[in-house]
């Protein structure tokens, strides 16, 4: 039954489709739009508020606001509001992230009588104190992410890993965001090795943990000095992973690119033997499916999707164990056989949970609260 779905996210809907963008909220916006009218409500966009259309959906940007917080949430809330009105009626509100889309959308929820659904994309349940990351290290995040899940008529998550703390509420979905997976259908003759091709995929910031991640590799090159890491994102800690790298003596081992689009990733995927995550948290971890849709196993930290994709379907170490992270790499390196069950495993998987599951998921989520309300 065709709807009216308005999503509300921070960003990550940049007009141009490649560049500031999110790659699974284009994909789960591409199928939405198909099927059901779809206006797309983005926080932080651009600087001034502007409309214009994406893959069928219609995108409000409401604009950056250059004000005191307070202000600017008061101001938030008014344009969203309006924007809301003028589009509407919706079926259903689905804020990307608890705070302040989730948040934004369950409040509005509440005071239109349409249900709302939010899903968790981030560090909302989690403070780590070491590196400031996460909504739990002050009390405004703590007070939006409860009041946004408490008024929510549906809470998901891209992983049970993300979900554990949700104990109070058992009726949370499971619903990691899929994989557009058709760029990789083609088959590809991946080198044997070596020399051994390793992928990093992430935002340079704290919470990825660059530092474990060159700490392992230099474990690695001390064994297999034909081990190559291209690392890919963009770097907001201003050359400092650099500037590591150099220190310990990596840089014939590692190559930065910045950002690359999903397009300009897919050659470094297909010639990769292993991607890799460092991170200290992830709700999910898109990137592991990315990897997984092309057929390459993810030796990662057991957070996000990759704790309960380990064993047969990924490696997992602890957080912050750079000898555990070496040792996975190295050892799955050593074992074609072994590497390539894992990667096999896990391309089912990103093949059975792609774009297209994700947006029936949030079809029947979607239904379902809109039935209970």
């Amino acid at each position: 039954m065709p709807m009216r779905i308005a999503l509300i996210v921070p960003g990550g809907v940049d007009r141009g489709g490649r560049e500031r963008v999110i790659p699974a909220l284009l994909w789960l916006i591409e199928r939405l739009a198909r099927q059901h009218t779809l206006h797309v409500f983005a926080l932080d966009q651009e600087p001034e508020p502007c409309v214009y259309p994406l893959l069928g959906a219609t995108v409000h940007n409401l604009g950056r606001m250059a004000v005191a917080p307070a202000l600017r949430a008061w101001r938030r809330w008014h344009m969203f509001t309006i924007g809301l009105r003028a589009a509407g009626p919706f079926d259903v509100l689905h804020g990307f992230w608890a705070a302040p889309p989730g948040l934004l959308a369950a409040l509005a929820g509440r005071r239109l009588g349409v249900p709302s659904v939010v899903s968790l994309g981030g560090g909302e349940l989690v403070g780590l104190p070491g590196i400031g990351y996460g909504a739990r290290l002050r009390w405004r995040g703590r007070l939006q992410v409860a009041l946004a899940l408490r008024l929510a008529g549906a809470v998901t998550g891209g992983s049970r890993y993300v979900l554990a703390p949700l104990k109070e509420r058992a009726d949370a979905c499971w619903a990691p965001l899929g994989v557009d997976v058709a760029p990789f259908d083609a088959p590809v003759e991946r080198p044997a090795g070596p020399p051994w091709r390793l992928l990093h995929v992430a935002s340079l910031n704290r919470v990825k943990d660059q530092e474990t991640l060159l700490l392992a590799l230099r474990r690695v090159v001390a064994e297999e000095p034909a081990a190559h890491l291209d690392i890919v994102g963009e770097d907001t800690l201003g050359g400092a992973v650099q500037a590591r790298c150099a220190a310990l003596g990596l840089d014939d081992h590692v190559t930065f690119h910045g950002f690359l689009t999903t397009k300009e990733l897919h050659p470094l995927y297909q010639r990769a033997h292993l991607h890799l995550l460092s991170s200290r948290h992830e709700s999910q971890a898109v990137v592991v499916g990315e990897a997984a849709a092309a057929g390459v196993p993810t030796v990662g930290t057991a957070v996000g999707v990759v704790a309960e994709l380990a064993p047969d379907r990924a490696w997992a170490v602890p957080v912050g164990d750079e000898r555990a992270l070496a040792e996975g790499i190295l050892t799955l390196l050593r074992d074609p056989a072994r590497r390539a069950r894992i990667g096999c495993a896990a391309r089912e998987w990103a093949r059975r949970y792609d774009a297209n599951w994700t947006a029936a998921r949030f079809e029947q989520i979607y239904e379902d609260v809109m039935r209970k309300a």
